[in-house]
């Protein structure tokens, strides 16, 4: 069911939109900034357009604020082709999120401004709204738990994308400051863990879901054997490892000179995706999203950064081998 529906190429993508601003030029630390790069941000968002670049369709659902920054973004969502009939403009206090990542690796400062979160006033309501029917699966990541009323509006997209029978792919997404404690969090996470049919996490997530750094691996394994069809489990430049049918794929990185850590996580979730899509092994597929990765963390921006089918082929061409795992 899981590569199916990903085949079809037809993406419901739950979760923030939000503006990055960025200082420039490179290596410029955010209090010595005298100019900006605006561009769309938010894990979700920067997913849904990395996979339009790479030739799928993909539509998002969640709020924004009726205000300029709400409708930057929404502009945003029309320039990268993305869908955004499902997002909501809402007025009153909530904001949406404004993040200001810096483009350097060494004193690295993101900063999230996420008070008040539009995208979490997101409601069952909006996400009954859909006809699920019009996809083929359903992408999440993990911030959209972080609180109510978004965290039951999303379980119950759940239900409704299981009742459609596409299926749910999970990216844990864990980012501490949005979550009200690590206890919530980890029993929020790991139900939305037990109900997916396809998990991306880093080594970190999943130690954290099973309760300590060392039991990652064993919590990944376990999901892929009780739940899930595909679990990816990141290492960062230790590169992943695949549970998928039995199967445990080992598989290496494409390393780059880095100018930020952001952004890797999304490119390689749509990477991965279109990948498996357009019919590459899951082997082959997996080194996608890993070169994705590279291609963004090697550029200012996330959704800016994330590259075309060309890119990625190209970049493929000129770096012939990943990293053995």
């Amino acid at each position: 069911m899981v590569i199916d529906g990903i085949a079809q190429k037809k993406f419901l993508v739950i979760g923030r939109v939000g503006m990055d601003l960025t200082p420039t030029p490179t290596n410029t630390a955010t209090q010595h900034a005298t100019d900006m790069m605006v561009a769309m941000g938010g894990s979700s968002a920067n997913i849904a357009a990395g996979l339009v670049k790479l030739g799928c369709q993909a539509a998002l659902v969640t709020r924004v604020s009726d205000d300029s920054i709400g409708w930057y973004c929404q502009n945003q969502l029309d320039h990268y082709g993305v869908d955004r009939q499902h997002v909501t403009p809402i007025s009153g206090e909530s904001r949406t999120s404004l993040a200001i990542y810096e483009t350097r690796i060494e004193d690295h400062q993101s900063v999230i401004y996420r008070n008040n979160a539009a995208d979490f006033q997101m409601d069952i309501a909006d996400v009954e709204a859909v006809d699920y029917s019009q996809y083929s699966a359903l992408i999440t990541a993990g911030t959209v738990f972080a609180a109510e009323p978004s965290r039951s509006a999303t379980f119950r997209a759940f239900e409704l994308a299981r009742a459609a029978g596409i299926p749910v792919i999970f990216d844990v997404d864990y980012r501490p400051y949005s979550w009200p404690s690590p206890q919530v969090a980890q029993q929020v996470l790991s139900r939305a863990g037990t109900l997916s049919d396809m998990i991306v996490g880093n080594d970190e997530e999943f130690g954290f879901m099973a309760g300590h750094i060392d039991q990652g691996l064993a919590k990944a394994r376990e999901l892929a054997q009780k739940n899930a069809a595909i679990v990816v489990y990141k290492m960062g430049a230790e590169g992943a490892v695949t549970f998928v049918q039995g199967q445990e794929i080992r598989t290496g990185i494409y390393p780059v000179q880095a100018v930020k850590p952001t952004g890797a996580g999304d490119s390689f979730m749509a990477g991965f995706l279109a990948s498996l899509a357009d019919g590459h092994p899951m082997r082959d597929a997996i080194l996608r999203g890993s070169a994705c990765a590279s291609i963004v963390v090697a550029k200012p921006g996330c959704a800016p950064a994330m590259p075309t089918l060309a890119e990625l082929d190209a970049f493929l061409a000129s770096h012939p081998g990943a990293t053995q795992a």
